[in-house]
């Protein structure tokens, strides 16, 4: 019976998973070669939604292009916002006011909450764990209902301006803040007492997807994905931006590269970025939110009802478009999935003449195959929910 088993034929299989598959959050599809239940090839196919996210800001003048950023990553779109608006400041060289600089890094690091909320909450659900799943979007909710009051809406909020932010503060932003910490913070220790014993749990993350140190900077990895791997870069320290050097933060770090590190790393960070909303609540100062520069920044209302001067400034903005200087600039902030860069050119006109964008989910997807070669078909669903692939910042 032995002898008859190892003559008996392998073959392979040929297997699509996507685009449409409830474990994959969006567009995506994975060309499989199986042996059994083996991954023994993987090829992944982005690109399904043809947003043309590049061109379609060619077309528009430099302020309208910040509406189109949100819907890069959606899920933390602040970021977005604030990496745009940052690369085109420094193609104009000019500088925010300190408190609009204060408000950026507190609605970014919300935001980067939000974003990871999401992800471990799904990561979570998808592996048996649909509490903690629940837990964590409560948790979420309560920082979106923040972010709505400050931008009036929940995803595509468009709150970022080129030379400041579209408004100040609400009075009781603070207040609101410190309740909804409290109760983050309670609910993410009530999910460490559901997952840090769950066998289940531990043994579907724990050494699956795992990616070294060496491959990972090989292929220009960011992020938790990185950091997963013990390599300790956040744009945010490398290369400080807005307040950031201001501030007192640690950058958390994995040892071996696999879905739980990166888990861990992500869990963690939550609990860094509201360390840095607390200390920027504490260190801002008064101020104005928007800069005095009547190239870059609308007129008041009252001065385009009330002057022909205030109308015509508004008017030439609006149709022509800011005129950025000629030149060309990267500019790279720190996403929720790693390096998020805007390289912009201009030709000195009122829209932007070139516009591309470093998504670090992209890069992550890239390496996706090294990660799940030799594991099971099973380990795809926790790998790919840890990279946290979204449509709309992967598609090209």
């Amino acid at each position: 019976m032995k002898a008859d088993l190892k003559e008996l034929p392998v073959e392979t299989m040929d297997l699509q998973m996507g685009p449409s598959h409830p474990a994959t959050h969006g567009t995506i599809k994975f060309d499989l070669k199986l042996e059994g239940e083996k991954v023994l090839e993987c090829d992944v196919a982005v690109g399904f939604l043809h947003r043309g996210f590049a061109k379609m800001c060619e077309q528009a003048t430099w302020t309208q292009v910040i509406p189109y950023t949100d819907r890069l990553n959606y899920v933390s779109p602040l970021i977005n916002n604030v990496g745009y608006a940052l690369a085109v400041e420094k193609l104009l060289g000019v500088e925010t006011p300190p408190r609009c600089q204060f408000i950026r890094v507190i609605m970014s690091e919300l935001s980067r909450i939000t974003d990871h909320l999401t992800c471990c909450g799904m990561a979570a659900s998808e592996l048996g764990a649909i509490t903690v799943g629940f837990y964590l979007v409560e948790a979420r909710e309560l920082l979106m209902r923040i972010i709505e009051a400050v931008t009036g809406a929940r995803l595509t909020i468009s709150y970022t301006r080129i030379g400041g932010v579209k408004h100040d503060l609400p009075e009781d932003f603070g207040e609101q803040v410190a309740k909804a910490f409290e109760k983050t913070r309670r609910l993410i220790a009530d999910c460490e007492r559901l997952l840090s014993r769950n066998r289940i749990f531990i043994d579907r993350m724990s050494g699956t997807g795992a990616i070294s140190r060496e491959l990972a900077l090989s292929y220009g990895l960011t992020g938790p994905v990185l950091r997963s791997t013990g390599v300790s870069y956040d744009v945010r320290k490398a290369q400080p931006y807005l307040v950031y050097g201001q501030l007192d933060f640690e950058v958390p770090l994995g040892a071996r590269g696999d879905n739980y590190d990166r888990f861990i790393c992500r869990m963690l960070e939550i609990g860094q970025s509201m360390r840095i909303v607390e200390q920027a609540l504490e260190k801002m100062p008064v101020g104005p939110v928007l800069l005095d520069d009547p190239r870059v920044v609308l007129p008041e209302k009252e001065k385009v009802y009330n002057s022909i001067e205030g109308l015509m400034h508004h008017f030439k903005i609006i149709m022509e478009g800011i005129h950025v200087p000629a030149g060309e600039v990267y500019l790279p902030v720190e996403g929720g999935n790693g390096e998020l860069g805007f390289y912009i050119v201009s030709d000195g006109g009122g829209r932007p003449y070139r516009v591309r964008v470093r998504p670090p989910c992209f890069i992550a997807m890239s390496a996706f195959h090294e990660m799940i070669r030799g594991a099971m078909v099973a380990d795809i669903i926790p790998t790919f929910g840890m990279i946290n692939m979204i449509g709309g910042e992967c598609d090209r």
